[in-house]
C-alpha cells in the first residue's frame, strides 16, 4: 500500500488566506511592541539615580539607523517591483542592497548596546535601562530575523525562480519589512527624540 503526498494548495485563496494568517501575526506583534511602548513610557523617568537618555542615546547614531532602515525599507520595495516583472536578477540585486542596510542597522544597534553596557548603563542599572534594552532590543531581534528570512528568500529565488509560492513568501516577507520600519519610527520619535530633548 502506497501513500501518496498529499497535494499541495496552490489555488489563489490559498495564498489569499496565507496573507491574512500573515496579517493576523503581524496584528500580534504589534500588540507586543505597543505593551513594550507603554511600559517604557511608564520606566522613562525611573533612572534610580543612574543616567537617562539625554546622557547615553546619540542622535547621530540613531538618525542613521534611521536612514538604513528607511533606506531598506524602499530598496525592498524595488525588489517587490522587480518581482511583479519577473526580473529575478534584478530581485537578488535588491535582496542584497536591502541585506547589508539592515545588517548595518543591527551593527550599529549592537555597538550602541555595548556602549551602554561598557559605560555601566546596561538593562540591570535602571527600570528605564530594562525598558529600552527590552524595547529596542526585541526590535533589532525582528530586524535580525527578518535578515535570515531575507537570505532565505534570496536562495529561493536563486534555485526556483519568481514561482508564485515564492512570490507569495517575498509579499509576506515585505510586509514583515515594512512592519519593522513602522516600529521603528515609533522608536525614533517616542525613545531617542524625547530622550535627548
Amino acid at each position: 500500500m502506497s501513500v501518496m503526498a498529499p497535494e499541495r494548495e496552490t489555488s489563489s485563496d490559498a495564498y489569499q488566506q496565507r496573507a491574512l494568517g500573515f496579517w493576523l501575526y503581524l496584528m500580534s506583534d504589534a500588540v507586543i511592541f505597543a505593551l513594550l511602548f507603554a511600559t517604557y513610557a511608564t520606566m522613562v523617568a525611573n533612572t534610580d539615580g543612574g543616567p537617562s537618555g539625554k546622557s547615553l542615546f546619540s542622535l547621530s547614531n540613531a538618525a542613521l539607523e534611521t536612514v538604513l532602515l528607511l533606506a531598506s525599507s524602499t530598496t525592498f520595495g524595488f525588489a517587490s517591483l522587480s518581482s511583479r516583472t519577473g526580473n529575478r536578477s534584478a530581485v537578488l540585486g535588491w535582496l542584497l542592497i536591502t541585506f547589508l542596510l539592515g545588517l548595518g542597522f543591527v551593527g550599529l544597534e549592537i555597538r550602541e548596546f555595548l556602549g551602554m553596557i561598557r559605560a555601566g548603563a546596561g538593562p540591570d542599572r535602571s527600570g528605564f535601562l530594562s525598558a529600552f534594552f527590552t524595547l529596542v532590543g526585541t526590535h533589532g531581534f525582528h530586524v535580525s530575523m527578518g535578515l535570515t528570512w531575507i537570505l532565505i528568500m534570496s536562495g529561493q529565488v536563486f534555485l526556483k525562480g519568481l514561482s508564485v509560492p515564492v512570490t507569495s513568501r517575498l509579499f509576506r516577507l515585505g510586509l514583515f519589512w515594512h512592519f519593522l520600519d513602522i516600529a521603528w519610527v515609533g522608536i525614533f520619535s517616542i525613545v531617542y527624540l524625547p530622550g535627548l530633548l
